[in-house]
């Protein structure tokens, strides 16, 4: 037999073909975690219950207040949370004039709004504010910790701030948040 025989024909009996497993065979029975195929959950707005939370802002500093306002709002505490879904429960907030302000915020925060119109730039600081519609105070600051999308318009309508101790959603009976 010539040489280029013999060599082909040993290079054939010991050929294998090539694995196209990414794990070695040796070490396919060890691994549990890659034997089951994981699959991403994705909450559907529709199937999320909804809970009723109330939030008495008195005596509470301003920024505290808004932060577990806005995680509740979109679901954030929530084991199903999906950051592209409204997953969030409705928040109430009560006695939003008796929230506070830490440092010199009260005289120095100032709040701009312009009408569109010339001389229609308007500016207040925080204690006007609170003297005209203290609510506003609230809504603001949480406002500004919610995607500026439409999926958090959608989750800001979901928002109740009121004045003082009273408010018109007791049948939905909301629980207390505690600090």
């Amino acid at each position: 037999m010539p040489l280029l025989g013999r060599v082909s024909e040993a290079l054939s009996s010991s050929w294998n073909p090539p694995n196209n497993q990414l794990t070695p065979p040796f070490l396919i029975g060890s691994f549990r975690a890659l034997s089951a195929p994981m699959k991403t959950f994705s909450a559907k707005a529709a199937e999320v219950p909804r809970k009723w939370w109330i939030i008495d802002a008195k005596d509470q500093i301003l920024g505290r207040v808004a932060v577990k306002a806005a995680n509740l709002l979109r679901g954030k505490e929530k084991a199903i949370y999906t950051p592209h879904v409204d997953t969030g429960d409705f928040v109430v907030v009560i006695n939003a004039e008796k929230v506070r302000l830490t440092g010199k915020k009260e005289e120095q925060k100032s709040f701009m709004s312009f009408s569109g119109f010339v001389g229609g730039h308007k500016t207040e600081n925080a204690k006007a504010r609170r003297a005209r519609h203290p609510e506003l105070l609230v809504e603001h600051a949480i406002r500004g910790m919610i995607p500026h999308n439409k999926l958090g318009r959608a989750v800001y309508r979901k928002l109740k701030v009121y004045r003082g101790d009273l408010h018109p959603h007791s049948a939905q009976q909301p629980a207390a948040v505690s600090f």
